[in-house]
């Protein structure tokens, strides 16, 4: 099925989130993607579970790394290894974008540097993403995504009123930089085919942090506002049956009516009957909403609260998101056939292409496809076999 990226060659040298996140937006939408690693020293997001059928011995077992990287294909190449070097410097001269997300200064020292990147593909786009960028006063800081997550403000604005700086559940940094990173290849590979010259992108996983919160940094209280919006009241998630929470946002008097007539409570709209009086009593408002809405079942709930107009949803879990019909019906989850892990559902990208769909196809297994991509590049079988037996390519 035609990509809109079919033709662009991508040489990815990236692991665990930043960089593979986005390289799996190129290759899902039809570029050749191109995943360098090595059994010497496995991708994290290899070792990251879950892992199918508990097997953690497997390299290809991570369902972390099967929904991370859709669609690639994998080489192992020893980069500790001069020749191993050599090989990378000829996939290098097939591709149209190089990324990679090693610490500051790595591809320098390895001989694999913007300046040789230029030389060895005139037009190359070398994609960088880190902790903290390659320029400015932190070039070189070193950390993961829940570095960023600290130094972005987004620790200490999350949490309950009173609570410590609260780090989010997952290295959130990898998940905003890479689509920052998605947008940067694209406006660079622009950039070239309209002047031929090649583009080194540099993203601040930090950077991309404040992005996604700079709205926020204005407006903060003292202290930390939890679920509370400064204008909407209610607004939060509510317990519900069984063993549930439902979210509920009231933003106009009108959402205030149907909600109360939703949970058949008169007296609450004539206790709160304006946005003042529910902002000025905000805690015993919410209390009172949560005696009505615990007993009562979820879903029904969400389906008669929607249907008044008001802005209400469950609280998923993951199998609840993974099996909700909506998203089903819209084609977000495509059944993937892997070696390793088996059928599963992987998420495909968010939005549709009407000529050219794109096509979700498994992760690939380690090293498995050495024969073909270093063959495309020039090397014969018997040079693959030596270099594979001598370690320079494992």
């Amino acid at each position: 099925m035609m990509g809109a990226l079919d033709g662009l060659k991508v040489a990815d040298f990236s692991w665990v989130g930043a960089g593979p996140r986005s390289t799996k937006d190129l290759a899902d939408n039809g570029a050749t993607v191109v995943k360098v690693e090595s059994a010497r020293r496995l991708d994290l997001g290899r070792r990251s579970p879950p892992f199918a059928g508990g097997d953690r011995k497997s390299p290809d077992a991570s369902v972390f790394f099967a929904q991370t990287n859709t669609s690639k294909k994998s080489v192992t190449i020893n980069l500790s290894d001069p020749r191993g070097v050599e090989v990378a410097k000829r996939l290098v001269a097939w591709a149209d974008v190089v990324v990679e997300n090693f610490g500051p200064g790595y591809m320098d020292r390895i001989g694999l540097g913007w300046e040789t990147l230029q030389q060895l593909r005139p037009g190359i786009i070398l994609a960088s993403v880190s902790v903290a960028g390659r320029t400015g006063p932190m070039a070189g800081f070193r950390g993961y995504g829940n570095s960023a997550a600290a130094w972005s403000g987004h620790c200490d604005m999350t949490g309950w009123p009173g609570s410590e700086p609260h780090m989010p559940p997952f290295a959130y940094g990898d998940v905003v930089a890479p689509m920052m990173l998605t947008v940067a290849i694209l406006s660079a590979l622009e950039h070239r085919d309209r002047t031929g010259q090649g583009v080194h992108v540099d993203v601040s996983q930090i950077e991309a942090m404040v992005q996604v919160a700079g709205d926020l940094f204005a407006g903060m209280p003292d202290d930390k506002p939890a679920n509370a919006d400064p204008e909407m009241v209610p607004h939060g998630v509510f317990p519900c049956a069984p063993d549930g929470w439902i979210a509920i946002s009231c933003e106009t008097d009108a959402q205030w009516q149907a909600l109360c007539t939703v949970l058949d409570a008169p007296d609450l709209h004539d206790r709160w009957p304006t946005a003042e009086a529910r902002r000025a009593d905000r805690v015993g408002l919410e209390a009172a909403l949560t005696d009505l809405t615990r007993p009562m079942d979820g879903a029904a709930l969400e389906a008669a609260l929607v249907k008044a107009g008001v802005p209400a949803a469950l609280v998923l879990d993951g199998r609840g998101l993974s099996e909700h019909p909506a998203l089903n019906a819209a084609g977000h989850f495509v059944s993937v056939d892997h070696p390793v892990i088996g059928t599963a559902k992987m998420p495909a990208p968010p939005y549709r292409f009407s000529a050219t769909p794109g096509r979700v196809g498994p992760s690939p297994c380690l090293g498995a496809d050495n024969a073909e991509v270093f063959a495309e590049i020039g090397l014969t079988p018997a040079e693959i076999d030596t270099l594979i037996a001598e370690g320079a390519l494992a």
